[in-house]
């Protein structure tokens, strides 16, 4: 076979009715268009070792020529070699291994010839990679091939690995295995916040951006508001999840936001924090007075009404500060949003009203005014 060592004899005997034995040199020709090689006769006989390296030509025209000598005249001998093609055995191997969703993975596929077969195979390698994706190929180049192949999931694990020789002229086709094992990716969470600081009642958009060092994250993120409200859960589009949430109060800001993402099939969970501020939402009193013009005899009745400016919502708590002209001012609560007061009759004339909203833990002070005629 192809690579074997072959060892060729020449038998050089006297033709009757000479007699004797031949000495001298044989030299012999070997068919497959290498240098011809010479040895010397010893009792008649004369050997030489040659290695046919290829099976393209067998079987082989192989001629000993007896070059004669003082006694005996030349002559020729021809026979065949048949040479096969030489076994092979193929391994492969994976680097690195395990490894992770997303990243890339070096097979190589070494092909050696089975003795007595002997050289370096030639051609190429197929490779299956066990995932489901289409095979790769590669050439060989002293005697190994490589590929490199990214698997997107470990969903099947450990992957079985396939290398197929696919043979040459001189070397018969073999098969190699070998599995690929992934682990699951590390995964990274940050969670940021807008608007940061915000007002009391105003909705803030949470974001949770989840990365690792090779492919996408996929699975849920739940988020924690840290204001004592029930958590909330978003999937994962493109390694982004994202929910909205309203801070009704101020007390306990800056409050800690939590995004924990569960994981998936590739990837391990993982969590990241951020704070949030929420500051007092600024509010507007409006101040009406009734009746409005009113006479010398009538009472009067102030009302404050306080609303959150948007993007704040809500109802504002605490008190409201109502003064007007010529009173002693009056402090009540509000209601609903709403505080209202009745004052003795006024003098003739017009008069300043005011109303003064003191604020509370999560709305900011306000003020209105408006004219009060009495006729």
């Amino acid at each position: 076979m192809a690579g074997q060592a072959v060892t060729l004899t020449a038998t050089v005997s006297a033709v009757a009715p000479g007699a004797g034995t031949p000495t001298g040199t044989v030299t012999f020709s070997f068919g497959d268009g290498t240098s011809a090689g010479t040895a010397t006769l010893s009792g008649g006989t004369a050997t030489v070792t040659h290695t046919f390296t290829g099976a393209a030509g067998s079987p082989y025209n192989v001629t000993a020529t007896y070059n004669g000598d003082t006694n005996f005249t030349s002559s020729s001998g021809s026979g065949s070699q048949t040479v096969g093609r030489a076994a092979t055995t193929t391994a492969v191997v994976s680097s690195p291994d395990p490894s992770v969703a997303g990243q890339a993975v070096t097979l190589t596929a070494t092909v050696s010839a089975v003795a007595p077969g002997a050289g370096t195979p030639t051609g190429t390698v197929t490779f299956s990679f066990g995932d489901g994706t289409s095979a790769g190929t590669a050439s060989l180049s002293g005697g190994t091939a490589t590929v490199t192949h990214t698997y997107a999931t470990r969903s099947g694990s450990p992957f079985p690995i396939t290398a197929t020789y696919n043979g040459d002229a001189n070397f018969t086709a073999s098969t190699g295995n070998d599995t690929q094992t992934l682990t699951k990716n590390a995964s990274t969470t940050t969670v940021t916040s807008t608007p940061d600081p915000s007002v009391s009642g105003g909705t803030v958009t949470v974001r949770a951006t989840v990365s690792a060092a090779a492919g996408t994250p996929t699975g849920t993120v739940t988020f924690s508001f840290g204001d004592g409200t029930s958590t909330a859960t978003a999937p994962l589009s493109g390694g982004v999840a994202t929910v909205t949430h309203p801070y009704s109060t101020t007390t306990g800001s800056p409050f800690t936001l939590t995004a924990t993402y569960g994981g998936d099939a590739s990837f391990n969970g993982s969590t990241g924090t951020d704070t949030q501020t929420v500051t007092r939402a600024t509010t507007s009193t409006t101040v009406i007075s009734t009746p409005n013009p009113a006479t010398t005899g009538d009472r009067v009745t102030v009302t404050a009404t306080v609303v959150p400016v948007a993007p704040a919502t809500g109802t504002p708590t605490g008190t409201v500060t109502l003064a007007i002209t010529g009173r002693s001012p009056q402090t009540v609560p509000l209601v609903n949003g709403t505080a209202s007061v009745s004052f003795n009759p006024l003098s003739r004339g017009t008069h300043l009203v005011i109303g003064n909203y003191n604020g509370d833990v999560s709305f900011a002070p306000s003020s209105g005014t408006t004219l009060q005629t009495v006729n």
